[in-house]
């Protein structure tokens, strides 16, 4: 089945996910909205984070697409439900990804979740972490200077370091072996996560687990695509499109990439 697989996110957070996707299933076409013009959804009510997940959501339904990929965990923790009873196509967030890839990694099932605001508020992470582990001792940490940081298209330098390292201060004394990086935007500044708590720490996203999930509910429902051409893949931002390009290019190492302004 050659239609798009649509992918959401607030913002920019979710090429992450969708660069897992491309290189796990390389023929297959991927329609991107992001939000960049109301992101970050973090500190937003649920109400309108179940809002504007639903208008990026009806929007790639117009495009006939035949799954839906919620690449953002605060739009996971709001809306995935809804959306998963009310659509006739599959619908799938990036939360009990990042559990299950967590959990697989933990050596001490001592476990830091760093995420926005929204998604620490709901409990989704602790939730699913303990639904697979009860063992599990989690620590979460709502970091909400992060995604302005990427959005931003300024998270590579010393300023960038030293904002991830002060979000990061409440760790300095906890016992930790795993870090979950439970927001989209964060993979963009791992290597600044993964310098302050240090080489003995694993930090993971839900990236590489959410790309697998795709791919195998594809199989299951017999969709996966049919044809060997270069897929066109389009991006669509409700802000400024020349920001989101620049960063859209350099995570995803690829150039002419189409990208449009979209009004939700």
């Amino acid at each position: 089945m050659n239609a798009p697989i649509g992918v959401i996110d607030s913002g920019v957070g979710g090429l992450t996910v969708a660069k897992r996707m491309m290189e796990v299933l390389p023929y297959e076409t991927i329609y991107y909205i992001g939000d960049t013009a109301r992101c970050p959804y973090g500190p937003r009510n649920k109400q309108e984070v179940l809002k504007f997940t639903w208008q990026m959501a009806n929007v790639l339904q117009k495009m006939n697409i035949k799954m839906l990929v919620i690449a953002c965990n605060t739009a996971t923790a709001v809306a995935l439900d809804s959306l998963q009873k009310n659509l006739s196509i599959p619908v799938i967030g990036v939360i009990n990804a990042g559990a299950r890839a967590a959990e697989k990694k933990t050596k001490r099932n001592e476990i830091v979740v760093l995420a926005t605001e929204g998604t620490i508020k709901s409990g989704a992470y602790e939730n699913a972490l303990l639904s697979l582990s009860t063992k599990a001792k989690i620590i979460p940490l709502a970091c909400p200077t992060f995604v302005p940081l990427v959005e931003s298209g300024e998270y590579e330098g010393q300023f960038a370091f030293d904002l991830v390292a002060k979000g990061l201060k409440p760790l300095a004394n906890k016992k930790f072996d795993t870090v979950i990086l439970g927001c989209t935007h964060y993979p963009i500044i791992q290597h600044h996560i993964e310098k302050v708590v240090g080489p003995d720490v694993v930090v993971l996203s839900s990236a590489e687990e959410t790309a697998r999930d795709v791919k195998d509910l594809l199989e299951y429902n017999d969709q996966l695509c049919t044809s060997t051409k270069e897929p066109h893949h389009i991006f669509y931002s409700t802000g400024s499109v020349p920001i989101f390009r620049t960063i859209a290019e350099n995570w995803l190492k690829k150039t002419n990439l189409d990208i449009r302004r979209i009004k939700l």
